[in-house]
């Protein structure tokens, strides 16, 4: 079990060669119940079979990306418990570094999952160990954020923690940040994100709380938003592909997403990430890293869970 406060700076000893990527994040077992229809508010419904994933959009993230075939590391905290040794085995058997990963503090992170037979799913989290990675923790990973040409992060660890990593990151590395759950973020934050990745719910909040109108359509949302300081912004419109916009010129960009069965659309967010932040790290640009992130995402949505349905770069259909 490693001290909350004063982890050890010499767990972190990475190897000469860069990682392509490097999540900073949440790890949480998913807990699935499949439904019907999902509850209204005060009704009880029957499901199936309680079913337990490794998952935490963090941990998502860091799979799916070795499962491409990014080297890739995660910097997470879990508890000493079965659900953390679960995370852990799921990582390393994706061939993710999980030496960055932090034991103990509160028991691992649980997500309570509901997924109808459209594939839609309603999640509700209990943050568990994630909510006691620290800023301390960022501070003493520095040889580890030194050896990543980029770093992904999301908001199911502590916002503190976040504006940490983005304070962290080495010259030349990129950031990508997905604001999930949403909620409000400093500008400096903002301004070191390359690319603010969005859903509409997430876009809509954030331009909410900065006092913007949203607009109605994606390309209003991802205009709004390169106005607060991000260098570029994509906006993930699930069976529709995604949307990007650039500071550096030229307009948004629809990618449209190839037509597929869904049967389940957990992770299919952080597949998309993923595969994106991977594709950047190796020097794409943008759209291109983008179109092919809407067809991991795509391949994702065919299968069950999280972690189990990311798709090899192999499997993933050429356009």
């Amino acid at each position: 079990m490693y001290d909350n406060e004063d982890p050890a700076p010499s767990r972190y000893d990475p190897a000469p060669s860069r990682y392509d990527l490097l999540v900073v994040g949440s790890a949480n077992a998913d807990l699935v119940v499949g439904v019907e229809r999902r509850p209204a508010p005060g009704e009880t419904v029957l499901g199936s079979d309680l079913v337990v994933h490794p998952g935490g959009k963090g941990a998502n993230q860091a799979v799916a990306a070795a499962r491409l075939g990014a080297r890739t590391a995660l910097l997470a905290r879990v508890g000493d418990d079965a659900h953390g040794r679960l995370l852990c085995e799921s990582q390393r058997a994706a061939g993710v570094d999980t030496g960055p990963v932090l034991v103990g503090g509160a028991p691992t992170g649980v997500a309570l999952i509901t997924v109808d037979p459209s594939g839609d799913n309603s999640i509700v989290v209990s943050p568990g160990a994630n909510a006691r990675l620290t800023p301390a923790d960022i501070r003493a990973a520095g040889p580890l954020f030194a050896a990543a040409r980029i770093v992904s992060v999301q908001l199911e660890i502590p916002l503190a923690t976040v504006a940490e990593t983005a304070r962290a990151l080495a010259p030349g590395t990129r950031l990508v940040l997905n604001p999930s759950p949403p909620a409000p973020l400093p500008a400096d934050v903002l301004a070191a994100c390359d690319p603010l990745v969005v859903n509409e719910h997430e876009a809509r909040y954030i331009l909410g709380i900065l006092g913007q109108d949203a607009g109605s359509a994606p390309q209003d949302w991802a205009g709004a938003l390169l106005a607060h300081g991000p260098r570029s912004v994509v906006v993930t419109l699930g069976a529709g592909g995604a949307l990007v916009a650039d500071s550096r010129g030229g307009g948004p960009v629809h990618l449209p997403s190839p037509k597929v069965d869904a049967v389940d659309t957990t992770g299919a967010g952080d597949a998309f990430t993923a595969a994106l932040a991977w594709r950047l790290g190796l020097g794409e640009e943008l759209a291109e890293a983008a179109a092919f992130a809407v067809r991991v995402g795509a391949a994702a949505v065919t299968r069950q869970g999280a972690q189990a349905s990311f798709p090899t770069a192999q499997e993933v259909a050429a356009p």
